[in-house]
């Protein structure tokens, strides 16, 4: 089963904490409920992005610095059993 992480809000999606950091997760990455995946920046402040299901990355829909809209799908995750 896929599921897809959605925006709660509008903004712009980064996949790294900053420009000199790793990504928080990336295509194969196995990811748990908890773990972040990205953050979106609304305002200058920026909310954590978590996966919600425990799986394997399979896509990210869009890229670093894009603009999110809410309720927009940005990630999917294979969910695993």
């Amino acid at each position: 089963m896929i599921h897809e992480v959605v925006s709660a809000m509008p903004g712009t999606f980064y996949r790294r904490p900053d420009p000199a950091s790793e990504p928080f997760a990336a295509e194969g990455t196995i990811v748990g409920p908890d773990d972040v995946v990205g953050v979106i920046e609304v305002m200058k402040m920026f909310h954590e992005v978590r996966a919600g299901v425990s799986g394997t990355v399979v896509e990210f829909l869009v890229d670093d610095g894009d603009v999110v809209a809410m309720g927009g799908p940005f990630i999917r995750i294979e969910v695993s059993d």
